[in-house]
């Protein structure tokens, strides 16, 4: 199985603030805040939803199709996750404008401070994915990540109108788009991936409840954190599947994109729902433990001893068919 994953395309610079955010936000001056941290530590890092689970997805041996707008200033990323595996043909390039920059302030309980700037993700939305498609030999699956918004619905009209499955995955932008683009970007899709806000947010603002959701999507997958993931489906029962908690945390920039990143590559095996989140979990796990979202690497029975440890023999062996979880 081919997967596209459309989105964000970034730089990632990234600091860490060795006090605790929180105590900073006075309760009775919120209406009027102006706060400066002096940070530890600055890294600059390749970034961006796409690319990073596009690099995951390549570690994990498989050559996904990433498609994203960058600026000039993309060549050496695109370059290394060329030699990863990653086909760039559905990379459009700017002529004037500079890939996004995500700026992002981290303590050490986890807490963070982020600003995004979209520079060439603006133009995500000239992108044909239909044209990227042809270009690049066809895909099985299509996961649309967050992205400039209007990119992100014309992506899944593409999809729903040539009958291509699609994951709908739109995080950061829930608080940027109406209930109306929400419904359309979740209804038909193969999956829906949110973490636990914005999964209050989609229903806040979609006005829907969780059944009217399931009853728009095959499989709703919300990460929850250290508390691990959530499936729901319509007509089944709620599945709690755990973190893989064995690997210190470095960074937690990153970890739900490895996340879906390795929940895909197991999709593409025919793994079942849990398998697929426990692989997921797993390459978080790694991803939590590296600094950066593109600097982990996933060698040889990294993954077997984590599921192993974490879920037990079996989890690390190949499940049957993932015939259950896809809508007839």
């Amino acid at each position: 199985m081919r997967i596209a994953v459309t989105g964000s395309i970034a730089t990632d610079h990234l600091m860490t603030f060795p006090g605790r955010i929180a105590d900073q936000l006075l309760a009775d001056r919120l209406d009027r805040v102006s706060l400066s941290f002096l940070v530890d530590t600055l890294d600059i890092r390749n970034g961006g939803v796409a690319a990073n689970i596009a690099y995951g997805l390549a570690r994990l041996g498989h050559r996904p199709v990433l498609v994203g707008a960058v600026g000039a200033d993309f060549h050496d990323h695109g370059a290394r996750l060329a030699g990863l595996g990653v086909d760039t043909c559905g990379v459009h390039v700017s002529a004037g404008r500079h890939t996004a920059r995500f700026l992002c302030t981290t303590d050490p309980h986890g807490n963070q401070l982020a600003s995004f700037y979209p520079g060439a993700m603006t133009e995500a939305s000239a992108i044909d994915l239909a044209e990227v498609l042809r270009r690049c030999g066809g895909v099985d699956l299509v996961l649309v990540g967050a992205d400039d918004p209007s990119a992100m619905l014309r992506h899944t009209r593409t999809c729903r109108d040539r009958r291509v499955p699609f994951l709908a995955d739109p995080s950061q932008q829930l608080a940027r788009l109406d209930g109306t683009d929400i419904g359309e970007l979740v209804d038909g899709a193969d999956h829906l991936f949110t973490n636990e806000y914005e999964r209050e947010l989609l229903l806040s603002k979609t006005g829907w409840t969780e059944n009217e959701v399931l009853r728009r999507t095959g499989t709703w997958v919300t990460t929850l954190g250290e508390k691990g993931c959530r499936i729901d489906r319509a007509g089944w029962p709620t599945v709690r599947v755990p973190a893989v908690t064995a690997i210190p945390v470095a960074d937690p920039t990153g970890a739900g994109d490895a996340f879906r990143a390795g929940y895909l590559a197991s999709l593409a095996e025919g793994r079942d729902t849990v398998r697929c989140a426990q692989n997921g979990a797993a390459l978080a796990a790694l991803a939590l433990s590296a600094l950066g979202t593109q600097t982990y690497d996933v060698a040889p029975g990294d993954l077997p001893a984590l599921l192993t440890a974490a879920y037990g023999p079996g989890a690390a062996t190949p499940a049957g068919p993932l015939s259950e979880a896809r809508r007839s």
